[in-house]
């Protein structure tokens, strides 16, 4: 199983991109959502997170630029990125913890990613 990332892309420094990823129906229970990224011969890190309340957490580095937020209708995260700088270049990967019927207990499912580019 496997989430469907999309919405990156190459932008300018100070634009915006919207990242989106859906969850597939099979999975009918989500708690938390996660965006993460991977920048060239960097460590995956956590950038954004958002819990089944609608509580988020954001890495220092796009506090104030970036904003999660689902949909728990379409079973969709986003990723609101604005005031895009060259060091957000990465990678972007969705990440959700999730039951299907056939797990026995909520499990983390990652999407494909999607490439993000911060250049002039």
């Amino acid at each position: 199983v496997q989430l469907q990332a999309s919405g990156g892309g190459l932008v300018q420094p100070g634009g915006s991109l919207r990242l989106s990823c859906a969850v597939p129906g099979s999975i009918f229970s989500i708690m938390a959502m996660n965006w993460y990224r991977q920048a060239p011969g960097k460590q995956r890190e956590l950038v954004a997170s958002i819990t089944g309340g609608g509580s988020t957490n954001y890495a220092d580095s796009v506090n104030g630029r970036f904003t999660i937020s689902r949909d728990n209708a379409k079973n969709t995260v986003y990723l609101q990125m604005n005031s895009l700088k060259p060091g957000d270049t990465a990678v972007y990967y969705c990440k959700i913890m999730g039951l299907r019927s056939e797990d026995s207990y909520y499990t983390d499912y990652w999407g494909q990613g999607t490439l993000v580019t911060v250049s002039s």
